[in-house]
């Protein structure tokens, strides 16, 4: 299969964009997160095919500059820069996070997966950063404990790549095929502190 059949060029991932960040949106007045002021640090794509990531990866290339190649649980995560921030909505991403699939994984559809947002905070773990987010956003203090029968799946995590010296922990919403993430970190802090190790 080819990355025109299957949909993901640069070009048509980047016509996706603008629904593809509406639902984010949709997300972030759901959860009365106000993300406007904060940076959509990255975009992730989702990919079941090997062979297509590495399509993909190639692809991208001609659109950035690789940052980082890590291992993480088991298998290389790319990161990019883009040449060009890509502008949408409010917001100007700066990084692409291309993950070659997991084993056993699929997903539904292979496109545009989650953005991640970087919400400043000395939190350490995914629980104190959590509590720190229901402080900020009392809005969102106050639905927390329904989130689920609203159909939304929160995640935390401290996801950590071999090397990384910053702790980056990470509360997701998962709600009808869209997944927002928020951290302390940017990426490229993260790429940052992985390479002066």
């Amino acid at each position: 299969m080819s990355l025109a059949t299957a949909e993901l060029l640069p070009e048509q991932l980047k016509q996706k964009l603008p629904d593809f960040m509406y639902k984010i949106q949709k997300l972030s007045d759901k959860l009365q997160i106000d993300l406007t002021q904060f940076q959509a640090d990255h975009i992730a794509l989702r990919i079941n095919e090997p062979e297509l990531a590495q399509l993909a990866h190639q692809a991208w290339l001609a659109e950035g500059k690789e940052i980082s190649n890590a291992m993480i649980n088991g298998r290389p995560i790319i990161v990019m820069t883009f040449n060009q921030p890509l502008k949408v909505l409010s917001w100007e991403i700066e990084c692409l996070e291309l993950p070659y699939p997991a084993e056993g994984k699929i997903y539904p559809e292979q496109t545009w997966e989650h953005v991640e947002f970087v919400i400043p905070s000395n939190a350490q773990t995914a629980d104190e950063f959590a509590a720190e987010l229901t402080q900020r956003f009392p809005q969102l203090a106050e639905q927390w404990d329904t989130l689920a029968q609203q159909g939304i799946k929160v995640k935390l995590s401290s996801p950590k790549g071999e090397g990384e010296r910053l702790n980056n922990p990470t509360v997701a919403f998962k709600h009808q095929g869209v997944c927002i993430k928020l951290h302390p970190h940017s990426l490229k802090a993260i790429v940052e502190s992985e390479q002066s190790a």
